[in-house]
């Protein structure tokens, strides 16, 4: 098993290191809403993202892997294709201009913070929430 179980173990160690962000699903236009209140009292951040493009699955991945804020904050995770019309919704909303990746901090019910693409795995968090 010693083979194996190394092999097997450190799969497990790098499944372990993707899953360590508190996402929250942003399915709804009503979520919307939440967040906007939600946001004077407690920061929350959105990441938009597109399930067929290549560069956004490599963000989402580096994204992941160095996410370094525990639960301090609300995180919401937006499948562009799955909920099109929420994603319309968040650039009308929050008066940004829709691309793919993005990445969102709203603050007191506004866009306090975004970027996309590879400038999110730049972005040091820590200093713009």
């Amino acid at each position: 098993m010693g083979l194996f179980g190394n092999v097997f173990g450190k799969k497990e160690e790098k499944e372990k290191a993707t899953t360590k962000v508190p996402w929250i699903p942003l399915e709804s236009m009503e979520q919307l809403e939440e967040i906007a209140e939600k946001s004077k009292t407690r920061t929350q951040i959105i990441f938009k993202h597109s399930t067929t493009c290549g560069i956004s699955r490599m963000v989402l991945n580096m994204f992941t892997g160095s996410y370094n804020l525990g639960d301090e904050n609300d995180i919401y995770f937006l499948d562009l294709h799955a909920h099109r019309g929420v994603s319309n919704a968040v650039e009308s909303k929050f008066q940004v201009r829709h691309q793919s990746p993005q990445l969102l901090v709203i603050k007191n019910g506004k866009a306090s913070f975004h970027t996309s693409h590879g400038a999110i795995a730049d972005t040091d968090l820590k200093e713009v929430v």
